[in-house]
């Protein structure tokens, strides 16, 4: 693998910050997950109170690299230089959930198909397969306004999300909320997945209930968000080998 070497003007911490979320945009990229130049991962800078990493707009997931990443303030203002400016929809609920959720390390959001489609029904996430059984009473809803520019949002949506780690957008998407970058990844995992399967399976005529002391049974067994098996930390570390070996200009 090409060595990288890291500029001075980043301190090591917030260095292996950027490595990291760099790494799960080409994650993203390699997963489908990318949506043109548009939705967000931001993370907390971890020795600078106040300031996020997030994508640079304009740039693709596969184009993001650790020094391109933009660092901004709670209000979403570039923090230092950047030859990139930031969405301006992608800080507005970040930038009120950061502020006001201190286990909000991590905030992603995406618009794949599937989660789309299940944030489109009236019913939203069935808990009626493996994966949604793992989501059991971890998620909230928030009714669609429109496109997210407007900061007043940024509120009503924290508020909608009710401490729990996932939030559906009617209409629009999935917001998933993690105390590390790798807990995010993988709740965002299991929200794909139990959307792609609830999409596939729908198809197929009435979905099967799971009684709820089962459904209860599997967020307590679930390894996703188990800390004795590095809450997610292993499955993100062998994703990011993966990219490493196909795509490592992350690291620049």
């Amino acid at each position: 693998m090409t060595a990288f070497t890291r500029p001075a003007r980043f301190s090591e911490a917030e260095w292996a910050a950027r490595v990291q979320l760099a790494a799960c945009y080409r994650i993203f990229a390699h997963q489908g997950w990318a949506e043109l130049i548009y939705n967000h991962i931001s993370l907390k800078v971890p020795d600078q109170e106040g300031h996020f990493l997030i994508n640079p707009f304009g740039l693709h997931y596969s184009e993001v690299t650790a020094s391109n990443l933009v660092k901004v303030d709670i209000q979403g203002n570039v923090v230092g230089h950047s030859d990139w400016p930031i969405n301006p929809a992608g800080f507005t609920f970040h930038g009120a959930i950061h502020a006001t959720l201190p286990e909000a390390h991590c905030v992603m959001h995406v618009h794949t198909t599937p989660t789309l489609a299940v944030c489109c029904t009236e019913e939203g996430l069935s808990y009626t397969n493996f994966y949604a059984a793992q989501l059991y009473g971890q998620v909230a809803y928030h009714e669609f306004e429109g496109i997210t520019v407007h900061a007043d949002e940024g509120a009503r949506i924290l508020a909608s999300s009710q401490g729990k780690p996932v939030l559906l957008l009617r209409n629009h998407g999935p917001v998933v909320i993690g105390r590390s970058l790798a807990q995010a990844f993988n709740l965002m995992w299991l929200v794909q997945r139990a959307c792609e399967v609830q999409v596939a399976s729908q198809a197929l005529g009435a979905l099967r209930p799971i009684p709820v002391p089962v459904l209860e049974k599997c967020v307590r067994d679930s390894l996703n968000f188990n800390p004795n098996f590095g809450a997610g930390e292993d499955s993100f570390a062998a994703m990011q080998r993966l990219i490493d070996r196909i795509d490592p200009g992350y690291r620049a």
